[in-house]
């Protein structure tokens, strides 16, 4: 352990057991006595656990020196610091640049509180800028907040953050309302959407400050132009310019095919090629369409249970999938799918881009014929292994539907294999992730 630093080293049984554990909380941040644990992989081979503290000394400076890049640079570079400067604390101030989409407390909440929990948020406008102040339960998660994020766009090409610290060692909400928000006190009044500022807040906004009205929280965490899909930034996941491929790893080459996830990360983009590794068929890699479809399909998909196993997605270091050469073997483990009928996003403005959404036990459902009846469908979806909890037509459009299965990995497996199912009266099955519950 590095208690100066917060910081410490784990050496597991095996390999296999550290990536085991790195996968099961990288989607999951765990918390000791209520703050957040970050685990990464080290470089570092072994531990060296003498009693000696100058060789316990040497082995942990060792260990810190050999961390990986990448992800690690947050990390790194907060072990370089040592201890945090003075004026470095808890709460920080946020201006959000060229803000072409909302951005609400709900945004901000959900961007920020990867790197820890999340007490208060306060938004405001100051010389017509938006702003908001943040506070962490700890300096440490304020530190990682602003490494990883001052300068990036919470979605692409705009809603800039520039992010610094504050002078305000604690903020004082009164009213927990879209303007302001105690997330430890529930019971604060909603107020009259203008909550009123400690003096000392008050005077670091200037007195002419005013609070920015902004509509409700956003129903999805992406936000569309008819030109193309905006997408939130994806902390912890470096950003590769013009990389579209992903390695896909821990699948279950018992159960996987180039098929299921080409419609798996169909979901998320559209799949021009995929790839299964012959010589390791746990391993596999995805192109996608962009860089920004392969962000998105990674924010959504690493972590999800496949197949019984943990699906670890990240950038691959290869440009393009490359197809077997004539006469080369490769047992159909090498798919091209770029002029696949089934892309969700092929046409600009498409209503797919305002429904993309995290894996859930619930389905929406479309392209029914008027003949399929409710039994129909949950005999179908039971004959993939499915517990069908619940199922509701729409009342204005009986086209669509929406079905409860008795897990989010029931129904990442039930949406591998139906949709595009052929209902008959040349109707497809369409299937989707639902942000709603029946």
């Amino acid at each position: 352990m590095l208690k100066r630093k917060s910081q410490a080293f784990l050496e597991m049984a095996s390999e296999e057991a550290a990536v085991t554990m790195v996968n099961y909380y990288t989607p999951a941040t765990p918390y000791l006595h209520g703050q957040p644990v970050y685990i990464q992989y080290s470089n570092y081979k072994e531990l060296k656990t003498d009693n000696l503290p100058n060789q316990r000394a040497q082995a942990a400076l060792q260990a810190v020196n050999a961390m990986q890049s990448g992800s690690l640079a947050i990390t790194n570079a907060f072990a370089d610091e040592g201890v945090l400067l003075p004026g470095q604390g808890s709460v920080l101030r946020i201006i959000v640049e060229n803000l072409f989409y909302p951005v609400t407390l709900e945004v901000l909440y959900e961007v920020f509180s990867k790197f820890g929990s999340v007490l208060k948020i306060i938004i405001f406008t100051k010389n017509n800028q938006f702003q908001a102040l943040l506070q962490y339960a700890d300096p440490m998660n304020a530190y990682y907040a602003k490494m990883a994020l001052n300068g990036q766009s919470i979605y692409t090409g705009c809603c800039t953050l520039h992010i610094d610290f504050s002078k305000l060692t604690s903020l004082t909400v009164k009213y927990n309302n879209d303007k302001s928000r105690d997330f430890t006190r529930l019971d604060l009044p909603f107020g009259d959407c203008q909550p009123s500022l400690e003096p000392s807040i008050a005077a670091a906004f200037g007195k002419k400050s005013s609070l920015l009205a902004v509509p409700g929280a956003l129903g999805s965490l992406i936000v569309t132009t008819p030109e193309a899909s905006g997408h939130m930034i994806i902390p912890g996941v470096p950003d590769v310019p013009g990389n579209s491929v992903l390695l896909v790893s821990n699948l279950n080459p018992e159960a996987i095919t180039p098929h299921g996830l080409f419609i798996l990360f169909g979901v998320y983009g559209d799949v021009h090629r995929v790839k299964i590794m012959f010589k390791n068929k746990e391993n596999a890699l995805v192109q996608m369409a962009d860089a920004t479809q392969a962000q998105l399909a990674i924010s959504h998909l690493n972590g999800q249970r496949v197949y019984g196993r943990v699906l670890h997605a990240t950038f691959s270091k290869h440009q393009a999938v490359q197809l077997p050469r004539e006469g080369q073997e490769d047992h159909g483990l090498t798919k091209d799918y770029t002029n696949s009928p089934l892309h969700r996003f092929k046409k600009p403005g498409s209503k797919n881009f305002q429904n993309i959404f995290p894996p859930s036990a619930t389905l929406h459902l479309s392209n029914i014929p008027p003949s399929v009846t409710v039994d129909d469908l949950k005999n179908l979806f039971e004959s993939t292994g499915s517990t069908v909890k619940a199922f509701k037509f729409f009342q204005k459009d009986c086209k669509m539907a929406l079905i409860q299965l008795g897990s989010v990995e029931e129904a990442v497996h039930a949406l591998i294999e139906l949709h595009n199912h052929d209902l008959g009266e040349n109707h497809h099955l369409r299937v989707s992730f639902s942000k709603a519950t029946i």
